[in-house]
């Protein structure tokens, strides 16, 4: 992806994965469990934490500081039809 595109809105779905809908308007599926066992992820196992998720200045974050960069989410989530 050559362009930074800003998430707008996100939803918890189970299995720790995102809905994502993108500035673009692309809807997307972001799988986070990859990412859970590595620093500052791993608090993030805990559901309660994970469901906390929400957009702030154009990425996902959670509380304590915790966010995921808007291309990380893109380039490695996949698109989902309309």
């Amino acid at each position: 992806m050559n362009e930074l595109l800003d998430v707008i809105k996100v939803n918890v779905n189970n299995n720790f994965q995102l809905k994502l809908e993108f500035e673009n308007g692309e809807t997307r599926l972001f799988d986070m469990k990859p990412f859970l066992k590595k620093k500052p992820f791993i608090t993030l196992q805990k559901e309660a934490i994970f469901e906390c998720a929400t957009v702030r200045h154009g990425t996902v974050v959670w509380p304590g500081n915790i966010d995921i960069a808007p291309e990380t989410l893109y380039d490695y989530s996949q698109p989902l039809q309309s």
